[in-house]
């Protein structure tokens, strides 16, 4: 086990640690934050990290990070649970790169009310949150979100439009209204406070208390229908059966309990399973899964507490219950921190027998099941790129799977500014530090086969150094002249490639395969992915393959081939801007920014300002004729030629 290092600041900060409870922060030479952890006693806790029985044990994760700090400092809190909401603080704030984290970031959707409009709009938000807007969720299923706003607008003609003032600059109902999904409060056909009342039924069956809204609407529908009000009796029993829809989609039944969360969690490796089972009055309402990474060598308790921070650490959408694995130990701090959250008692409780249990086991089969799927998943994705090269090799003919592949594209504007790149795959996926960027300094106009023969030149003319030397032959005392090559610098170019792909179709192979022949490279195989039809050209071949369009071997031709051209044509933009901006036309005398564009739009570019003699200066509109001639001495003072602008 390796032992951190400890200067002399590290060595005063671990004499001055308290025995109290608080956090403590490890940071590298930089002062980046690398760790940040809690403590019931912040002497005992940071000083086993450095002792040789301590915790990173077995723990590559926290060994490579100690490796790595420089320093540390702590943060003395008056109780443990202060330190939870600190720590966690501090994790979003810094995002260290070895506490447990989520895998991924996405967002999920939510379900807002805008309390804080005269007119509260319902809808869909994947935002942060902000005061006066009440949110629901948040949801894993955002497909799931939208039916549920749909119905809710179908129970509840709540307005549809959008911003914080209901209605169109035209000042007239839209359609909703007509059609009896909206009261119009933009046209002063509902009050404010009947409109809140309807927006406060909103709010509670989206919380889960549905008792009595069936009911209620029932016997409305039923008065309307006496009373010979068939259209409203009609909109009324619309009204029912959306409610009774959107009832009837929480299937799964939690028989005598309300509002909780229930989690289970499964650890393998470096990675966690995490399932939580919402259930909101009696019913299961949604189930969320999440994966956890840098979880290697840690508790199963700390890696539900540090997950339960992230996940909690809003109060949105906190329930007053949260059920955890009966093995948990952390129950009452963590319940401490939750209650401070939301304002009010959130209980965290063991799965000890009953309903809860069976609920718990649950989360955790779920959690195993996604952890196994997940698994899988991540295997068949990195199984592609195996299955795609073991297809070219087939489908091609070559004698080796492909496991080095260069792709090369040149990019110009009409023979301006031409480039050519050159990206790099290895095994299947991008090697972007093997990327690499030529300018084309051989070719005059728009010539992509020339263009392309000389990238390849220059790529192969780098990958190798040939130097001579003489030798004495020993049997017939002569000199001989022996040639070695001796491999480039570059890693990228002193790699061979097993194929190269190039964006064009025959005269392109035909140029390259040129190159690659006079550099002595004649074996590497050479294609062209042609655009229009995606009609692959093999060098000695006269008909061109095609190949089907969900094949992997094509879909990972076209990736790389689209990857060149992307590379070739930011290097071509760069290229251009460059010239355009930043050119000669900046150090000319007499030159300021409005002579300069008035030369660049009746030249068009640069290098025809350069290759235009003293007679053509002079016709420049705008540019005065003694100033023309004196440009054009400082630019042919030196006997320059354009390209040495550029």
């Amino acid at each position: 086990m390796t032992e951190p290092t400890t200067t002399e600041r590290t060595r005063h900060l671990l004499a001055s640690l308290p025995d109290s409870p608080g956090i403590y922060v490890f940071r590298d030479g930089a002062g980046k934050v690398l760790y940040v952890g809690k403590a019931k006693s912040l002497r005992k806790r940071v000083m086993s990290y450095f002792r040789k029985a301590g915790p990173t044990v077995d723990n590559l994760r926290i060994t490579r990070m100690l490796k790595r700090m420089r320093d540390f400092d702590f943060v003395v809190t008056s109780s443990e649970t202060e330190a939870l909401l600190l720590e966690s603080n501090f994790i979003k704030h810094h995002r260290p790169p070895f506490n447990v984290m989520l895998r991924d970031d996405k967002s999920y959707p939510y379900v807002a009310i805008t309390i804080n409009e005269r007119f509260p709009r319902v809808m869909i938000t994947r935002k942060s949150h902000r005061p006066g807007v009440v949110y629901f969720g948040p949801f894993a299923n955002a497909g799931m979100v939208r039916e549920i706003i749909e119905l809710l607008g179908k129970i509840y003609p709540y307005r549809k439009c959008r911003g914080p003032e209901p209605g169109r600059r035209t000042g007239t109902p839209c359609l909703n209204y007509h059609i009896g999904l909206c009261l119009a409060p933009c046209a002063g056909k509902v009050d404010e406070a009947t409109y809140r009342q309807m927006i406060k039924r909103v709010e509670l069956l989206l919380s889960g208390k549905s008792d009595g809204m069936a009911e209620e609407i029932q016997e409305a529908m039923e008065v309307a229908a006496a009373g010979q009000q068939y259209e409203e009796a009609a909109a009324l029993r619309n009204r029912l059966r959306a409610l009774e829809h959107l009832l009837e989609k929480q299937q799964a039944t939690a028989t005598g309990l309300d509002s909780l969360d229930v989690i289970g969690i499964h650890t393998e490796g470096d990675s966690a399973s995490v399932q939580v089972l919402q259930i909101r009055d009696g019913s299961m309402s949604d189930r969320q899964s999440f994966f956890l990474k840098n979880t290697a060598g840690e508790e199963g308790a700390d890696i539900l507490e540090q997950f339960m921070i992230h996940y909690y650490s809003s109060p949105i959408g906190l329930p007053v219950e949260v059920v955890v694995p009966l093995q948990f130990e952390r129950a009452d701090s963590v319940s401490e921190m939750l209650s401070g959250l939301k304002g009010s008692r959130v209980e965290v409780r063991p799965a000890v027998r009953g309903r809860r249990r069976e609920l718990q086991t649950m989360a955790e089969q779920n959690a195993v099941l996604a952890f196994e799927q997940d698994r899988l998943r991540e295997e068949e994705i990195k199984s592609r790129p195996v299955k795609a090269l073991a297809g070219l090799k087939q489908e091609l003919g070559l004698k080796r799977i492909p496991r080095r592949i260069e792709c090369y594209d040149i990019s110009n504007t009409a023979g301006e500014h031409p480039v050519g790149s050159m990206v790099v795959f290895e095994e299947g996926l991008p090697v972007p530090a093997h990327y690499r960027k030529f300018a084309i300094r051989d070719v005059e106009g728009p010539d992509d086969f020339a263009s392309m023969a000389e990238v390849l030149r220059r790529r192969f003319k780098r990958g190798a150094v040939s130097v001579t030397r003489d030798e004495v032959t020993r049997s017939a005392g002569a000199t001989r002249t022996i040639e070695q090559s001796f491999p480039s610098e570059d890693p990228s170019f002193s790699a061979r490639p097993d194929l190269i792909i190039v964006d064009g179709g025959a005269g392109q192979v035909s140029a390259a395969a040129g190159a690659l022949a006079a550099a002595g490279n004649k074996d590497i195989p050479v294609i062209g992915l042609a655009k229009r039809f995606e009609e692959i050209y093999i060098k000695g071949q006269p008909r061109p393959l095609r190949l089907p369009g969900d094949s992997p071997a094509l879909g990972l031709l076209q990736r790389i081939r689209d990857e060149a051209h992307r590379f070739a044509i930011t290097f071509h933009r760069q290229k251009r801007g460059r010239a355009m901006t930043g050119s000669i036309l900046d150090s000319l005398p007499g030159i300021g920014p409005a002579r300069k564009r008035a030369i660049l739009a009746h030249f068009g570019s640069p290098e025809r300002f350069l290759a235009a003699s003293r007679d053509e200066l002079e016709a420049v509109p705008g540019l005065p004729p003694k100033v023309a001639r004196e440009v054009y001495a400082f630019v042919h003072k030196f006997g320059q030629t354009p390209a040495d602008y550029i």
